[in-house]
Formats: structure tokens, sequence, C-alpha cells
């Protein structure tokens, strides 16, 4: 129970430094490099609360990476960018999977196709990354994602628990 309540003071403490630094709205613009089928439809100010997971999300990162000044300065809207593309086609998968189409194999196609644009921009983005961060914080990046989604799914399965759900 004490690691949870210095995790999510952590998280608290990360959101309050972060508000200031990260409270700009941006916008999600899907990328024209994949020309899908469909385009999810993208509102142009995003929720208040995915706006502060954003930011939390950020500040863990920065502090997993430590990033120097000019690496700060080149790696953040690349990796906006990064994050943007990944959400867009994100979303169109679930829309894909959501719905209830006759065709199951278009389906099970699009699917696929979805997987394999969400690889092919990790590794251009990759290969990006490489340019500003040395591999070692590069790696660091991806694990702290991992990280920060796995705590999040924890501690919503938790408050889910708590519930009574």
């Amino acid at each position: 129970m004490g690691k949870l309540i210095r995790t999510v003071l952590g998280i608290l403490i990360i959101m309050a430094i972060s508000y200031n630094s990260f409270g700009q709205q941006r916008t999600l613009v899907p990328v024209q490099r994949y020309n899908s089928v469909q385009r999810p439809v993208i509102r142009s100010a995003k929720p208040k609360g995915i706006r502060k997971m954003q930011a939390v999300k950020e500040g863990f990162i920065s502090q997993q990476l430590s990033l120097t000044q000019q690496e700060t300065k080149a790696f953040w809207p690349l990796y906006r960018k990064y994050n943007e593309e990944l959400t867009a086609v994100r979303i169109l998968k679930r829309i894909n999977n959501s719905s209830a189409t006759a065709d199951g194999t278009k389906q099970v196609d699009l699917d696929l196709k979805y997987e394999s644009q969400i690889v092919d921009i990790k590794k251009h983005y990759r290969d990006e990354f490489y340019k500003i961060l040395p591999p070692e914080k590069v790696s660091i990046l991806y694990k702290s994602e991992r990280e920060f989604n796995d705590e999040v799914l924890k501690q919503l399965t938790e408050r889910s628990v708590r519930a009574g759900d």
C-alpha cells in the first residue's frame, strides 16, 4: 500500500510540475504518409483528462531519459508527432474492430494492415530517434513507455476492483 501511495504521490507531483511546462493545447492531425481507406474523426482539442495524462507521461519519460537541453528541443516535437501517428492508426484499428461488418475477411485484412502500419511507424521513428538520442536512451524510452502504460493499467484495475466492478 505504501508503494501505491508513493507512486500516486509521484504522479501528482509530476503533474503539478509539468502542468505549466506542457499546458499547451495540441491537435491530433493524421499524417498523409499512410493513405488509409478511412480516416478517424479527430477533435481539435483533446479532453482535459487526456492532456493531463500526456503531461504526466511526458514528465515520467523526461525523468527517465535525463535529456540534455539540445536533446529536449529536438526530441519532444518528434515524440509528439510519433504519438499522433500511432494514435491515428490505433483509432482506425479500434473503429475497424468495433464495427460488426458482414465481411469478416475484410475486417481481418484491415486489422493486419493497421498492425503493419503501426510497425512501420515505430521503425521509422526509431531511426529518427537514433538521430537525436544515443541507442541506450532510445531503449530507455521504449521501456519507460511500457512501464508507464503498465502502471496506468495497474492503477485502473485497482480502482475498478475497489469500486466493485
